[in-house]
């Protein structure tokens, strides 16, 4: 125990010559006993018991005294942040759930009665995957009003896929789903699509131009002007479908516009993934997340499909290179995301932020 302290030696010892005055007996003459008032000591001129609790004075009645603070210890503040985060974690799960709760029952809804139960429905089912993701870009977008994260290139990309695809199935109906869907719905989900990615990609480079990182978007920019790294991608892509293509429109503008789309969507994604890995601390943001792992969804349906029906996309000559090329590019497209569809799964599951590898660690999706 320490000596300090209303209770220790020099406390104890302050009063040492017992009860009287200057420390005298208690028989002495003419230092007769007399009783103290509250607060005042049994030693000499007043002095408290004790030398007063350690030399200070006594506290009067009514008096306040200074309460007994127990140190913090670090550990239970770390606790407490750590349950904070953890409460807003699980928050925000809760209104993930809910909203992809919110798509699924939809897409039920579409399902059960637009689909007829006929397999096709997984082209809509995509296309509904992709409209949902690039709406949840808008909300991210224009909530925050900040357009960090978000690769301008690749919503140049995927406004130059809807733009193609449209031109295609609204002239002819050979890459339509041969379900009830294909009659009108497909077209309406591609229509939205196209506003919801030209809405984002106008957040991004005008109102919010402020917070777009374009340090971290720099995929491809070799001897181009800023922000045109995407050329690297939409040109080669055109060349290819212009000579490798199917012909189910028997029309050559029309079925190298579908193509076009279809290759193209492969490969859009390129730029957004490889400024996930440009980004110093590897933390995706909530909805960005979301929006990625929609259309990554949206993929896997339509490769679901055309895993069963690539034959159909034959060439003029009776080729199925068309179909075969097709297959393989969405397929590279989906093991280029592998990474992404890990972290994202890990990140639902435990309720916390999405982090990626460093790409100094040789964990690249790119």
């Amino acid at each position: 125990m320490s000596s300090e302290g209303p209770y220790g030696r020099q406390g104890f010892n302050a009063n040492a010559g017992g009860y009287g005055g200057g420390g005298s007996s208690y028989s002495q003459p003419g230092a007769g006993y007399a009783a103290p008032s509250y607060g005042q000591g049994y030693g000499a001129g007043g002095a408290s018991y004790g030398g007063g609790y350690g030399g200070g004075a006594a506290p009067q009645y009514g008096q306040q005294v200074d309460s007994y603070q127990a140190p913090v210890d670090s550990q239970d503040k770390d606790g407490e942040g750590k349950k904070g985060k953890k409460s807003l974690a699980l928050q925000a799960l809760n209104q993930n759930v809910l909203m992809w709760a919110g798509f699924f029952t939809v897409s039920l809804f579409v399902y059960g009665v637009l689909s007829g139960g006929d397999f096709s429905f997984l082209m809509t089912y995509g296309a509904m995957a992709r409209m949902f993701g690039f709406g949840i870009l808008n909300v991210k977008t224009f909530k925050s009003q900040r357009a960090t994260g978000v690769s301008i290139k690749t919503l140049q990309l995927y406004c130059l896929v809807f733009f193609f695809r449209l031109t295609s199935i609204i002239r002819h109906e050979g890459y339509l789903p041969y379900d009830k869907s294909g009659d009108w719905l497909y077209h309406i989900i591609e229509i939205l699509a196209l506003i919801f990615t030209a809405s984002a990609l106008y957040g991004c480079m005008f109102p919010f131009n402020r917070t777009y990182q374009a340090d971290l978007d720099t995929f491809g920019e070799f001897n181009v002007p800023p922000g045109c790294g995407a050329v690297y991608l939409a040109i080669p892509v055109m060349l290819v479908a212009i000579f490798v293509h199917p012909n189910l429109n028997n029309d050559f503008l029309s079925d190298v516009a579908w193509t076009y789309a279809m290759y193209l969507e492969s490969c859009a994604l390129i730029p957004q993934l490889y400024m996930f890995q440009k980004q110093s601390s590897g933390v995706v943001e909530l909805l960005t997340a979301h929006f990625v792992a929609a259309l990554g969804f949206g993929r896997v349906m339509e490769f679901c499909f055309w895993i069963y029906s690539y034959h159909e996309l034959a060439s003029a000559a009776g080729s199925r290179l068309p179909g075969y090329l097709a297959l393989f590019s969405q397929f590279m497209q989906l093991v280029l995301m592998l990474d992404f569809f890990w972290y994202y799964f890990m990140a639902v599951k435990n309720a916390t932020p999405l982090v990626l590898p460093s790409h100094a660690n040789g964990m690249a999706m790119v």
